[in-house]
């Protein structure tokens, strides 16, 4: 059962698939596993044959859409010496190497349909034929298909053999995206956290702001990127907590570089504290504080208000939501601009005083000037 612990996870989704691993696992049910690319389909493979009576056994995986196509049925099915240029040897295929085991066949929708054709008299006959040999051979293996595509479409569009889908869809498994189960997102953190560590020294963690980004991140690469994330802040910040506030923006995925331009609402409840905090060294004051914007005197209230004003007034319960509604993420640009410009202003152009007043990474500040067209100034 020590392979279904890799199944990680806490969410429903995730406790519903290992209790299904446990039910499949023991039958010799061929299976088709469904799921997005990095979600963990040989993870799920591997479980479901360390929990059959096959265990002992050999599990073969072959990867059908990094295969060439004129290899790949040498690579299933083995061949005979002297059957085609360069069979110097006879070979085993990957059918006879998993004999008594599961074979898993990732990617299987990218299989041709000459060898589709080969594969379901497999599935039916229990027998292959090496390239090249006039016998056949019986096997005895369980085979495991997995595929990111929506296998159903293929069938329809003749991407696929109808009859060879409802061969290998015996025991349908689903594998859900890692945005659609959220709260599996700290408990793999910390799995590959620990998994990377090294000897004599603690896993990284995440600052809990940080940690809030990657929940709202959307993880189009699933696990296998978040274990790529925690790999590489392993190796530039071993055993320290980290800080994406800190880390370099070339070491951030785009998308949450973006889901902090998205969440610039907050960002700008921080720059305002911030810029309204400051004391005589130009150190902004950590201590949260209300951020202060006048409201409009009786006199000012006939006063043309700038735009800009009016829809942090507006935040701040001031004023009237407009009948006609408003772009907001364009107006919270608008003011993030704004007070990057007054803070330049105040710091008279230099980027290292601008970027304390703000709270912000140099770099990070450099960026988003360039992004709204500001001079950098002296």
């Amino acid at each position: 059962m020590s392979k279904l612990s890799s199944i990680v996870g806490s969410s429903r989704e995730i406790n519903e698939l290992r209790a299904l691993i446990q039910i499949v696992g023991p039958s010799d049910s061929t299976v088709l596993i469904l799921g997005d690319s990095g979600t963990g389909k040989e993870l799920v493979a591997n479980a479901l044959h360390g929990c059959s009576q096959r265990a002992g056994a050999p599990f073969i995986p072959v990867n059908c859409g990094a295969i060439p196509r004129e290899l790949l049925e040498s690579e299933l099915f083995g061949h005979r010496k002297g059957s085609f240029t360069g069979a110097i040897s006879d070979r085993k295929g990957r059918f006879e190497l998993a004999n008594g085991g599961t074979l898993f066949l990732d990617e299987i929708g990218d299989m041709s349909m000459d060898l589709q054709v080969k594969l379901l008299r497999v599935l039916q006959e229990r027998t292959i034929d090496p390239v090249g040999s006039t016998q056949s051979m019986d096997i005895d293996v369980r085979v495991v298909a997995a595929t990111h595509k929506n296998i159903e479409q293929l069938v329809q569009e003749g991407g696929f053999r109808e009859d060879l889908f409802y061969r290998l869809n015996v025991m349908p498994m689903q594998i859900e995206a890692l945005q659609d189960r959220r709260e599996d997102i700290p408990v793999l953190f910390e799995h590959f956290a620990n998994h990377y560590a090294k000897a004599g020294q603690p896993p990284i963690t995440m600052a809990s702001g940080s940690m809030q980004l990657l929940l709202q991140y959307r993880w189009p690469g699933n696990v296998r990127e978040l274990s790529n994330l925690v790999d590489r802040y392993t190796a530039l910040y071993p055993g320290q907590q980290v800080d994406l506030r800190k880390v370099p923006s070339s070491m951030i995925p785009s998308g949450i570089r973006t889901v902090t331009d998205n969440n610039s609402a907050d960002a700008l409840a921080a720059l305002m504290t911030g810029f309204n905090t400051v004391d005589s060294h130009d150190q902004p004051n950590t201590q949260p504080q209300a951020a202060s914007i006048d409201e409009p005197s009786a006199t000012a209230a006939d006063e043309p208000v700038d735009e800009v004003q009016r829809v942090i007034m507006l935040a701040q319960g001031g004023g009237s939501f407009p009948e006609q509604g408003m772009q907001l993420k364009q107006h919270l640009l608008e003011i993030e601009r704004s007070l990057i410009k007054q803070a330049l202003g105040r710091a008279e152009g230099n980027v290292s005083k601008t970027a304390r007043l703000l709270n912000l990474q140099r770099t990070t500040l450099i960026e988003k000037i360039n992004k709204y067209g500001l001079s950098e100034g002296p």
